[in-house]
């Protein structure tokens, strides 16, 4: 058996251990033999590194696996005793974060903003409609009655045509008539007591300032408000404290804005000159229907009388749908009535918008248990006011008492009871 040979030193002499075939583990300093196999060294590849050697940030011998890496320690490792055996983490199959879940706080949120929006649409729109309204002067120089307890209204219905085309005026039934007068005028008083809404009818003969005795609308073709406004404190003795004025347009504007009335006639009402043919009963009425049944004086043989009860009838029911909810909360109708003011209404120096929003939810208030609606007292057709019953309703205006007046006062065509019926 041939010996295997053997470097500078064998096991047991002392000196260090060398295999012929890897080298010798002894002095690295020593010379190999010329019969000696060289080991080279290894030469690591870009990335990666010598063996026994971990890449920076990676365990390796001199670094071990962190406990939080989930991951199994190579080279035999087992987890110390107790611990849960640690299964590898799979991949994940998508690297967005999850999506975050509204909760009610959010939709909370968003419901006060469009409640904060709406608000200020519905403030901002009246008062940019109000910038646009006409003004008027209507307060007479001179003595003026004392200043009275309550809010008293004048409201005033134009006969003017001015700003209506020919197909206007044929659609609305007004003729041509040139001029300027009053077909509706009434007072509107509110305070402590119910609301009154009393008509004077366009025929009272009363006596104008400067002119004498005549029919009271001519007050207003010969001064203007300020003599209309003049001729009724002086005839009444009621101080009037606000002026509203609608066209003849302004009614069906208005009328159409708020989509449509209720309108009641007792009877089939054909009159060709206000262009209104309507049957019995209970129906709905767009704003031409709505101004022929306001207008018309030749279906009844009380005439004007009849006429200006048929008026607060309309006012009326405008009003109902101007405060009605369904005003607030459809936007396009809103929008629509808002702008219908400065094209239809005119107010009086001084008017606050606040003070004209409480006239018009005021017409509201003026029928049945709400308010009374009445013509003032007159004792006959030719409509000359009755001296005694007229100054006794203007008596409970004055001083704010309208929870005390008596209906034999208040009556739907100005005459007492005992002659209506």
């Amino acid at each position: 058996m041939t010996d295997r040979p053997r470097g500078d030193g064998e096991p047991g002499d002392g000196t260090p251990d060398y295999h012929w075939l890897y080298g010798g583990s002894g002095d690295p300093d020593r010379e190999p033999r010329p019969d000696e196999t060289r080991v080279m060294p290894t030469v690591p590849r870009p990335g990666q590194s010598r063996p026994g050697q971990s890449r920076p940030g990676q365990p390796g011998p001199d670094r071990p696996l962190p406990p939080s890496s989930g991951q199994r320690p190579t080279g035999g490792a087992t987890p110390p005793p107790g611990a849960p055996p640690s299964s590898p983490t799979p991949a994940p199959s998508d690297t967005r974060p999850p999506r975050r879940r509204r909760g009610p706080g959010f939709w909370v949120r968003i419901a006060l903003a469009l409640l904060a929006l709406w608000l200020v649409y519905l403030v901002a729109v009246p008062l940019w409609a109000w910038s646009k309204v006409d003004k008027v002067d209507f307060e007479p120089s001179g003595k003026r009655p004392d200043d009275q307890p309550g809010t008293t209204y004048l409201l005033v219905g134009s006969d003017s045509r001015a700003g209506l085309s020919p197909e206007e005026r044929k659609k609305l039934g007004t003729g041509n008539a040139a001029g300027q007068r009053t077909d509706t005028i009434m007072l509107l008083h509110t305070g402590d007591g119910p609301n009154l809404l009393m008509s004077l009818p366009r025929d009272s003969l009363v006596d104008i300032p400067g002119y004498g005795t005549t029919k009271i609308n001519a007050a207003y073709a010969y001064g203007g408000p300020k003599l209309l406004v003049k001729t009724i404190e002086q005839n009444t003795g009621i101080r009037v404290d606000d002026y509203v004025e609608i066209g003849l347009g302004g009614l069906a504007g208005v009328v159409d804005a708020v989509g449509g009335i209720t309108i009641c006639p007792k009877s089939a009402m054909d009159d060709k000159l206000a262009n209104l043919h309507v049957k019995k009963g209970c129906q709905e009425a767009d704003g031409t229907v709505a101004l022929g049944y306001a207008r018309s004086r030749h279906t009844s043989n009380i005439g004007d009388i009849d006429r200006v009860k048929r008026q607060r009838e309309v006012v009326a029911a405008v009003g109902d749908k101007v405060v009605s909810p369904w005003t607030v909360l459809n936007p396009v109708r809103y929008w629509r009535l808002s702008n219908a003011v400065p094209d239809f209404f005119a107010f009086g120096e001084g008017t606050s918008p606040l003070r004209a929003a409480m006239w018009a939810s005021s017409m509201t208030h003026v029928n049945g248990e709400n308010g009374l609606s009445c013509v003032v007292p007159i004792s006959d057709l030719a409509v000359h006011w009755d001296p005694e019953r007229s100054k006794q309703m203007f008596r409970y205006i004055i001083e704010d008492k309208t929870g005390d007046l008596p209906s034999s006062l208040c009556t739907p065509t100005g005459l007492p009871k005992s002659v209506t019926g």
